[in-house]
């Protein structure tokens, strides 16, 4: 049986080198492939925090996912900085058609017969409220650690987005998010040295 090729995954793998924070100096480079892989991250631990300590019955494993592809758009649109895309109603929905006509594009690049497969991953539209609330929610935390990192390294910068965020993330008021803040945070913060002793 012969298959046709397919540029899906060389193509996604050229999200290390769309840069994030294009807007600011950065003191720590940061690309959309690494973001992707830290929301992930973040996302599945929020989606367990849940599950074990909040009563919730999320599926772990497909927000992980969903997560991991959260940004994949990106390679077509690049990285829109948060301030842009949201200064004002007019400017969020045409960008919000954009990312849906990505989604849909980024998919055609699939094989025929994995594009239903793909697609509960790659188009938010198909994701649950749940599950679009604990991705952004991984999605800000992420932005809250690159903040704190670059304050971190004296880049002042980065303050103001810090408490914009901080305050979005306390304003969501969920609890899991709180359960990360206070026990997992904390450890950004330290040498390599404490975290291994």
């Amino acid at each position: 049986m012969s298959r046709s090729l397919s540029h899906f995954f060389a193509y996604v793998s050229r999200l290390r080198w769309i840069k994030r924070w294009g807007l600011m100096r950065n003191a720590i480079e940061e690309n959309v492939a690494t973001h992707s892989w830290e929301v992930a991250t973040l996302a599945h631990a929020l989606a367990m925090i849940r599950n074990r300590h909040f009563g919730g019955q999320v599926n772990v494993d497909r927000i992980a996912t969903a997560a991991l592809y959260h940004d994949a758009t990106e390679v077509i649109t690049g990285d829109m900085p948060t301030p842009v895309k949201y200064h004002s109603r007019v400017m969020r929905e045409a960008f919000g058609d954009i990312e849906h006509k990505a989604e849909a594009e980024l998919l055609a690049l699939l094989p025929e017969e994995l594009q239903a497969d793909f697609a509960p991953y790659i188009k938010e539209s198909g994701w649950s409220a749940e599950e679009k609330e604990l991705i952004k929610a991984a999605d800000r935390l992420s932005a809250l650690l690159k903040c704190q990192a670059e304050i971190q390294a004296g880049n002042k910068e980065f303050e103001p987005a810090a408490g914009h965020i901080r305050q979005k993330l306390e304003s969501d008021g969920l609890p899991e998010v709180r359960y990360f803040l206070d026990v997992f945070a904390p450890s950004y913060q330290q040498p390599l040295d404490n975290l291994l002793g």
